[in-house]
C-alpha cells in the first residue's frame, strides 16, 4: 500500500461518511500507513478501525465479516487467533493484481455501513476486493 493511495482512501472515507468515523489504512502486515478520526467520533472507534484493518490485512479472509463467518461455532479455531484480531464488520483487504497489499478499517457506523464504505473506498482507489 503506497502512502498516496492510503491518504486518498482516508480522504474518501472522510468525504463519504454520513457521520463521524475513524479510518485506518494498513499495509499488508497490518501496520499503519494513514489514519484519521473525524471530530465527534467516539474514542473507541480509533482502536476498532485499527483492529479491523489489521485483521483484514493479516488474516486469510478478505474481510472481518468473512473471517467471523469462517470460524463461527469453532472454539478451537477462535482460541488460536491473534488476540488483536476482531470480527466486527468494516475491515476489508485491498488487492492489486491478486496480491493483498493492505486493508482498510472503518468504525463508527453500524457494521454494514462501515463495511460498505470500506469496500467502496478500496474500489474507488483503483484496488480490488480480491
Amino acid at each position: 500500500m503506497k502512502l498516496e493511495q492510503a491518504r486518498a482512501m482516508v480522504d474518501a472515507v472522510l468525504d463519504s461518511a454520513p457521520s463521524p468515523v475513524s479510518v485506518f489504512v494498513a499495509d499488508e502486515h497490518g501496520e499503519l500507513v494513514a489514519a484519521a478520526t473525524m471530530d465527534g467520533a467516539a474514542p473507541d472507534t480509533r482502536l476498532n478501525a485499527e483492529r479491523k484493518a489489521y485483521t483484514a490485512a493479516r488474516s486469510d479472509a478478505s474481510t472481518t465479516a468473512d473471517l467471523a463467518e469462517k470460524v463461527s461455532g469453532d472454539p478451537a479455531e477462535l482460541a488460536s487467533f491473534d488476540p488483536f484480531f476482531t470480527f466486527f464488520k468494516g475491515g476489508v483487504a485491498a488487492f492489486e493484481d491478486g496480491v493483498r497489499v493492505g486493508a482498510i478499517g472503518v468504525s463508527g457506523l453500524p457494521g454494514h455501513e462501515d463495511d460498505r464504505i470500506a469496500r467502496e473506498t478500496i474500489v474507488g482507489a483503483g484496488l480490488a476486493l480480491e
